[in-house]
């Protein structure tokens, strides 16, 4: 019976440990870098927010037409808003790997990403009917 049990013990305690132990663990230098790129793209956004005042506008207007002259402020203020509040918690929680793996919070990343058209797909269904 005393058996049974030190041997029941003992397996939980292989369970229990055995993937800590095997799991590789990350360099001390590559998570520092990961906090420091979190760090320096949330004061970037905090700095470029109102840039997306802009951004949003043009954008806007390039889909919409002359409605975004309208619609593309008011997603430019919301948009920055945004990426402000973003920024500032990026900055804040710099040394927390959340969320993913130091992955950033937003897409895109920075306020100058994210000037490509959105693509037609309407001219590609049109020709496969």
């Amino acid at each position: 019976m005393k058996k049974i049990l030190l041997l029941t013990a003992l397996l939980c305690v292989f369970v229990v440990t055995g993937p800590g132990l095997a799991a590789a663990d990350q360099q001390p230098e590559m998570i520092a870098e990961k906090m420091a790129v979190k760090l320096t793209r949330g004061v970037t956004n905090i700095v470029t927010s109102i840039v997306e005042l802009p951004k949003q506008t043009i954008l806007t207007t390039r889909d919409m037409g002359g409605a975004g002259l309208i619609v593309g402020p008011i997603k430019g203020i919301g948009m920055t808003v945004y990426r402000g509040v973003v920024g500032i918690a990026e900055t804040v929680f710099c040394m927390v790997p959340q969320p993913g793996y130091y992955d950033p919070m937003m897409d895109p990343e920075y306020v100058w990403q994210g000037w490509e058209p959105k693509r037609d797909t309407t001219k590609a269904e049109t020709e496969k009917k």
